[in-house]
């Protein structure tokens, strides 16, 4: 196996901090200029997404968009207010006629739950009830042909789900092909024991990827160790989205800074930050087919010494 025709893509936090015109044509025209093939669009307010603008963007620049977000605990579909969870399946059909509407081919983060710290475990009883609206939700977005990644985070983010394993329960749970898992490099490294054999478990299921180290700053310059990440990329033939997402405080979106902490300056230039990554990444997909192509052909039995 090795690596598909993957689009690189890139947050737009990386960028702005809004999404007015001036911020969005920054965002994108930057994304294209670098040579990105996405960019992924925060929605935790899609009432602000002007979406005929967005679209004649992403078109005029050549751009592909996927769409993110995190359900507020007011919209919590997997809680026991039966009223909250009804705004969130609200807000997540309203996300997917965005999505339909500016082209995009992806909606990942936390769908299924709020995106906060929980002080207790997830029942049972909201499992299933997540389960049924994210059904009813994908099987409105698969005529579009657009993809919903439920987005596998940390600890503090979510008591849903934690790791990989759990991301592909809980898509065969909702039973629908577009469906599928959202693995993140930063959320990996808090919570799986072996990040490559958690990318090897999620298989055909993975359907979106993030790239991000260990303080949200520049690739490489953190604590993950990529070689094994991409190793695994690389042996499921993974061919999905690998999106670099980056927070500053450089750049501030007031709804999702607040929520993530993000009070540390770890960069101030927007586009040295995404080149650099963006070359990060590339090298890593070359390193890792290498690494797979080597291995497939070395005798078994045989041992090489430098």
């Amino acid at each position: 196996m090795a690596f598909g025709t993957n689009k690189l893509g890139v947050h737009a936090l990386c960028w702005v901090g809004g999404w007015s015109e001036a911020e969005a044509r920054r965002a994108i025209e930057g994304t294209a200029r670098v040579g990105y093939d996405l960019i992924e669009i925060p929605t935790l307010d899609p009432d602000a997404i002007d979406v005929g603008m967005t679209r004649r963007l992403l078109e005029e620049y050549g751009l592909a968009g996927t769409l993110s977000l995190g359900l507020s605990p007011d919209m919590d579909i997997s809680g026991a207010d039966p009223e909250a969870a009804a705004r969130g399946e609200a807000e997540l059909m309203k996300v997917v006629a965005i999505a339909r509407d500016v082209g995009a081919s992806h909606i990942t983060g936390i769908l299924y739950s709020g995106f906060t710290k929980y002080n207790r475990p997830a029942t049972q009883a909201g499992l299933e009830q997540s389960v049924a609206i994210l059904r009813r939700v994908c099987e409105a977005a698969l005529p579009s042909n657009i993809t919903l990644g439920m987005e596998v985070v940390n600890r503090y983010e979510t008591n849903i789900l934690n790791t990989a394993a759990q991301g592909v329960a809980f898509c065969e749970m909702i039973g629908v092909p577009n469906a599928k898992v959202h693995l993140d490099c930063y959320h990996m490294n808090i919570e799986e024991a072996d990040a490559e054999q958690a990318i090897v478990h999620a298989g055909d299921r993975l359907g979106y990827f993030h790239t991000g180290d260990s303080h949200r700053g520049y690739l490489g310059s953190g604590s993950i160790n990529f070689t094994p990440i991409f190793r695994g990329l690389a042996r499921i033939g993974y061919a999905g989205p690998i999106t670099f997402e980056s927070f500053s405080s450089e750049v501030v979106d007031a709804n999702l800074s607040n929520i993530l902490g993000i009070w540390r300056n770890l960069w101030t230039d927007s586009e040295d930050l995404v080149r650099h990554a963006k070359a990060f990444t590339e090298a890593q997909m070359i390193s890792a087919t290498a690494t797979l192509r080597l291995s497939n052909h070395q005798p078994k039995g045989v041992l090489h010494h430098g």
